[in-house]
């Protein structure tokens, strides 16, 4: 099977594709912003980055989501909600982590099918 890097930088790729799997990198918010907001450019990042790969969020098969404080989770999952298409929900796991920056307060990976 080949392997297809879009959007390749010095340390790593946006996407990888690989058979009919995709992977994107952890994405994060405009840094400074609050929770929604980091969290909606997030989701809009997610969208565009799926749609360079030739798919879309209603073939997300898991997302991992990393919360600079599990305080914030409510915020967060509020806009995840509106964003997540019912029937499509992919299998997710919620974590506390100390993330690149102080400014960064989330980052979703996510795991896609074509």
């Amino acid at each position: 099977m080949s392997i297809r890097r879009i959007d390749v930088g010095p340390r790593m790729s946006q996407i990888v594709i690989h058979g009919n799997t995709v992977y994107l990198a952890g994405q994060v918010g405009e840094p400074g912003g609050n929770v929604a907001s980091q969290t909606r450019d997030i989701l809009k990042s997610i969208d565009e980055l799926l749609a360079k790969a030739g798919t879309d969020k209603t073939k997300i098969v898991q997302a991992i989501i990393w919360l600079a404080d599990m305080g914030i989770f409510a915020e967060m999952n509020s806009e995840w909600d509106k964003w997540v298409p019912q029937g499509h929900t992919p299998a997710r796991a919620t974590g506390e982590a100390k993330l690149a920056t102080p400014e960064y307060l989330v980052e979703i990976i996510v795991t896609a099918a074509l």
